[in-house]
């Protein structure tokens, strides 16, 4: 089942957001990447995996927090089953595996990830939330790897907490330029610099800046 449910989410998504891509001069990557994207719906992920092409899309997993994708069998079947996603488990008391190694074997074992680097849906009126460290230290396990920033512009809007029912509107994913830790480049320095890169993706980023 999980297979054709994946090919229903993905025609959902585009019928309601008539989502599309804006790639970098670059073109899609042609390797194995770290997509790190802005997050203020559960269904990032859904949207960047929507737009990929196949042969990347299939090779990608999206990482999402274990409480919210196994609190149903509904969740658990679109999160295991349809998405393959690394389910990571938020509450620090309850894991028997960090963050980071959980998401480094998974590279290992040769899939590209989506994660979103404020750790949390931003419900703010700020742009981004300050990011988690995770992105630092997984990218320090692999520096050979590719980090390429995802914005995402417009899904809050077309489902706004606590609304069941979607309502259309146009969704961009707009990817910028691949970039990678520097040797011996300090965390906050790391992360101020990926954190830039991803705000100069927003439609709004001359406001911003």
């Amino acid at each position: 089942m999980a297979r054709p449910v994946a090919i229903l989410v993905l025609l959902f998504a585009r019928a309601i957001t008539a989502v599309r891509a804006v790639w970098s001069d670059e073109g899609p990557p042609s390797r194995q990447c770290i997509y790190f994207a802005n997050h203020s719906s559960h269904g990032d992920f859904i949207l960047i995996w929507t737009v990929l092409p196949p042969r990347l899309r299939r090779q990608t997993r999206p990482v999402a927090g274990a409480d919210y994708w196994l609190k149903s069998r509904l969740n658990r079947f679109i999160g295991c089953d349809v998405f393959n996603a690394v389910l990571i488990e938020r509450n620090r008391e309850a894991r028997s595996e960090e963050p980071v190694s959980r998401m480094a074997q998974t590279l290992d074992e040769g899939a590209s990830l989506i994660l979103f680097p404020e750790g949390t849906r931003n419900q703010t009126d700020d742009p981004l939330l300050p990011f988690k460290s995770g992105l630092f230290h997984l990218a320090s396990t692999h520096p050979e790897i590719d980090l390429v920033p995802v914005w995402i512009s417009n899904l809050n809007r077309v489902m706004p907490k606590g609304e069941f029912v979607p309502i259309p509107l146009i969704c961009t994913v707009t990817f910028g330029q691949p970039m990678r830790v520097r040797p011996n480049e300090a965390k906050d320095a790391f992360l101020a610099r990926a954190r830039a890169a991803l705000l100069a993706l927003s439609p709004h980023s001359d406001a911003i800046a």
